[in-house]
């Protein structure tokens, strides 16, 4: 308890300006202490404007008092000292670099507590105090310490920004209300920011119903998995058994085959010996000199010789195993077939049905949002297309802009090709002038020669001819008029994943659909461009750099 009351005496003899023991301290008249050289520095300040206050409980002084010192705390201090207590704080409460700092600290400073937005300054605990317990400051609104308080005052007027200005989307304060902002709508910055506060919880639900179902989606999916893992275990296990039944009627047949064929051998190895035996004494009769016992042993043993001949054996080993390979292999063929249907079907439904494709964008700033940089590229260009810049390109009769050979020109159209493969969801913009102007998308590897090298003459190429008075879609020489508002703008929204193709109008704000396609895009798809009558130009918007091809 002891320590205790040391501790609490020990913060009672803190100077609330530099946080420190008191250094020849001094008591002003409003009763607070602190130290000679800190409320010197602090009203040194404050002489340009001729008021002096208390830093703590801000009590005004006309004129500035004098100081004297007190030395009845300066003895306590000495006391404490001689104890070898320290005053400081933790080295975890002084601002570092990437903190705010009290702006009230003099010396090493303390990370802030609070920012005043009235005051444009920011606090620590200490000198925090005052806005807690004078009246004064009841009104002032304190936030999170903030290193771009200065963000709140008008640069103009100096005055802090408590007004918004819906008339030009920004804050003000009540002098630019005056002036410039006169006769504007505005309210209240507090209310325009708890207006947007309650648009930005509804985006939040709106985001957060989506992440549900996004989560719902997932846990279908992996369920799929999980389904899709069990059908395959079960089909394994089951396509085991059926094999092992086979391997097992296989080897049963086996051995009653070799079986069969063993009582066989041992039959023809028993008749082997029999017939060795009698050749041996027909052998021996063949040698005989006493013709009287020849003729009287040869009418036996002459016999011998016609006895009936035992059936051939036949060799069938072979054609069995041959039959039964050839069935096994049949079955395999069979089940490859409908396991390779199976899971075709199962590829096109499963994910699809989960997972549905996302909603075209409606505004033109909505499409803006999906903005891809393209570029023209010169090795494709026919030798007519003029390339006036990496974003222009114009029908010309001269060699001017003639490029040397390369293997992925187009020959026999103006044409050229961009740059980029694009897959995802993109969205770029072009400028047209004159007529025969084609605004295409394409897989790289079209032909380059030919008829069927023309945009939209092949199944690999789409392709929005643009007229005065109209417009025509091709793809795989198939061509479809289009009737739609003329503009010299046109947007080409590309969703790979979904198979969607859509080229607009473009009128200032306004995107009026021309076209969709809707398909299944097998590879990634080129921007392209056609010129096909004299005079007529496209240039791609949306990039400023025109700098010039070499």
């Amino acid at each position: 308890m002891a320590q205790r009351g040391i501790q609490l005496d020990q913060d009672k003899l803190c100077c609330s300006i530099c946080l420190d023991l008191l250094k020849d301290p001094v008591t002003i008249p409003c009763g607070h202490n602190y130290c000679m050289s800190c409320i010197k520095s602090h009203w040194d300040e404050e002489d340009k404007n001729k008021l002096h206050s208390c830093p703590q409980c801000r009590q005004e002084f006309i004129p500035r008092p004098s100081m004297v010192r007190n030395t009845m705390l300066a003895d306590l201090v000495e006391e404490l000292m001689k104890m070898g207590l320290q005053a400081a704080p933790a080295d975890h409460c002084y601002a570092g670099p990437e903190d705010v700092a009290c702006d009230f600290c003099t010396g090493r400073k303390l990370k802030a507590l609070k920012s005043c937005l009235q005051c444009v300054v920011s606090y620590c605990e200490q000198h925090l105090q005052p806005h807690y317990e004078s009246s004064a400051f009841e009104k002032h609104k304190l936030i999170d310490p903030s290193k771009k308080l200065q963000e709140n005052i008008c640069t103009r007027h100096n005055e802090v920004m408590k007004i918004f200005c819906q008339t030009d989307q920004q804050c003000i304060c009540y002098l630019c209300s005056m002036d410039e902002h006169k006769g504007h709508d505005t309210v209240s910055a507090a209310a325009e920011m708890a207006k947007r506060q309650k648009e930005l919880g509804a985006s939040r639900q709106k985001i957060q119903q989506r992440i549900q179902n996004r989560e719902k989606d997932e846990k279908v999916l992996q369920q799929e998995v999980e389904d899709i893992n069990r059908s395959a275990d079960n089909a394994v296990r089951d396509s085991e058994k059926i094999f092992t039944d086979a391997k097992r009627q296989i080897r049963s047949r086996q051995k009653s085959e070799v079986s069969h064929v063993n009582g066989l051998q041992e039959k023809l190895q028993q008749e082997i010996s029999e017939l060795s035996g009698k050749d041996a004494e027909l052998e021996r009769l063949s040698r005989a000199a006493d013709h009287t016992r020849f003729l009287h042993s040869y009418a036996s043993l002459s016999r011998l010789a016609e006895a009936t001949e035992s059936p051939s054996v036949t060799i069938r080993s072979q054609r069995y195993a041959g039959d039964v390979t050839a069935a096994v292999s049949e079955a395999r063929e069979k089940l490859q077939g409908i396991l390779s249907e199976e899971w075709s079907r199962i590829s096109l439904l499963g994910v699809e049905d989960v997972l549905p494709p996302q909603a075209e964008p409606e505004t033109r700033t909505d499409f803006l949002k999906y903005s891809c940089e393209i570029t023209l590229d010169k090795t494709t260009a026919h030798k007519f297309a003029g390339i006036i810049s990496r974003l222009q390109v114009q029908y010309k009769f001269t060699n001017d802009h003639f490029y040397p050979v390369h293997p992925d020109k187009f020959t026999d159209w103006h044409q050229v090709l961009c740059r980029e493969s694009l897959t995802g969801r993109c969205y770029w913009e072009v400028e047209w002038y004159g007529e025969g102007v084609f605004v295409a998308v394409a897989y790289k590897n079209m032909s380059r020669a030919g008829r069927e090298s023309a945009f939209g003459n092949n199944d690999k190429s789409w392709a929005l001819q643009c007229f005065s008075d109209g417009y025509e879609l091709s793809h795989n020489n198939i061509r479809t008029s289009i009737s739609g508002p003329q503009s010299s703008t046109v947007g080409v929204y590309l969703d790979h994943s979904a198979g969607i193709l859509s080229f607009y109008s473009v009128s200032e704000t306004i995107m009026t659909l021309l076209h969709r396609v809707q398909t299944t895009f097998t590879q990634p798809l080129c921007p392209g461009f056609g010129i096909h009558l004299n005079g007529a130009c496209v240039q791609i918007c949306g990039a400023s750099n025109t700098q010039e091809l070499a």
